[in-house]
């Protein structure tokens, strides 16, 4: 079997037996890509390809001036490839079992103030050409930081699932898995009035023959809902009137703005791993130390006895 066979079947059994998502599937396939042109260069493929063929390709992604990140993203690509080659018979032992990668460097998340997530939701509620723009804006960003929600979730999030003032939200998240997060009634209120909106924007379109859309925030576009990428532009534009530096924000630094302010104001660390959907406890520990490093940097702005020559103490 080719090595463009090998990476097509792996996807394949990805989407159907774990669920992958799109995105994930498409990660998988451009690291898998770039190790398949390696060894092809090499003269190499992945059935003949040895542990020193892996390693001499790590090296050269290193030499190439990839980051650890990304070495350590295309080893667990390549370890998962042949895990199910060995599973599947395509080879009967694992080359790369014993490799062990660079790791990854543990970066703290970018997060937000209070004060700053307060004029982002201020500047939501006053940009757009339109009223409807204005109501599906507030609404997307109260949505946001009422949930922590994956920005993925949240633009595909059906209309269904907003139905009937819930006071409770079903997302669907990574690998199928649901699960149900609270509503804040600021979320609730937006929300009541961006429903409005919409179906009343939904039933004009149905008059010109056109079909329901099933999405809360749907568009002409081909996905039928708002891309991820065009909220991306929209929360800049947020950013930018509500005096908020626009390189500190993004979809996701509100989901890391919503764990970090909920840890700081008492909630319980599993609680918050629930709502954001994270698989293991393990990944929301972060914010621990997102709020460790805060009120250090607190105590160094705040506190008298805090001298220049004090700081490497604390």
């Amino acid at each position: 079997m080719s090595g463009a066979r090998w990476i097509s079947a792996f996807l394949e059994a990805m989407a159907a037996e774990r669920g992958a998502s799109a995105n994930t599937l498409a990660a998988y396939e451009r690291d898998l890509d770039d190790i398949h042109r390696w060894l092809t260069d090499a003269q190499r493929d992945f059935d003949s390809a040895d542990r020193d063929d892996i390693e001499s390709y790590l090296v050269d992604c290193d030499t190439r001036g990839l980051s650890r990140a990304t070495r350590a993203r295309r080893l667990s690509a390549v370890k998962q490839l042949y895990r199910f080659a060995f599973e599947e018979g395509l080879r009967t032992d694992n080359p790369v079992v014993q490799i062990s990668g660079p790791g990854r460097e543990k970066r703290l998340p970018k997060t937000l103030s209070p004060e700053e997530v307060d004029r982002l939701l201020e500047a939501a509620t006053q940009h757009g050409r339109s009223q409807a723009d204005k109501l599906r804006n507030t609404c997307l960003m109260q949505l946001l930081y009422a949930t922590g929600m994956r920005v993925s979730e949240l633009v595909s999030l059906p209309v269904a699932a907003a139905r009937g003032d819930p006071r409770m939200l079903l997302i669907g998240g990574k690998g199928g898995k649901e699960r149900l997060v609270p509503l804040s009634p600021p979320a609730r209120a937006a929300l009541s009035l961006w429903l409005t909106e919409r179906d009343a924007a939904d039933a004009q379109a149905q008059d010109k023959g056109l079909p329901a859309s099933p999405y809360l925030f749907p568009s002409r576009g081909k996905s039928g809902h708002l891309t991820r990428h065009a909220f991306y532009n929209l929360i800049k534009g947020f950013a930018l009137e509500g005096h908020v530096d626009p390189d500190k924000v993004t979809p996701h630094t509100l989901r890391h703005a919503f764990a970090t302010h909920l840890l700081a104001n008492g909630a319980d660390l599993r609680a918050i791993q629930t709502l954001l959907g994270h698989a293991d406890v393990a990944t929301t520990e972060i914010y621990t130390h997102v709020l460790e490093a805060r009120l250090r940097e607190l105590v160094l702005e705040h506190h008298p006895m805090a001298q220049d020559e004090g700081k490497g103490d604390l």
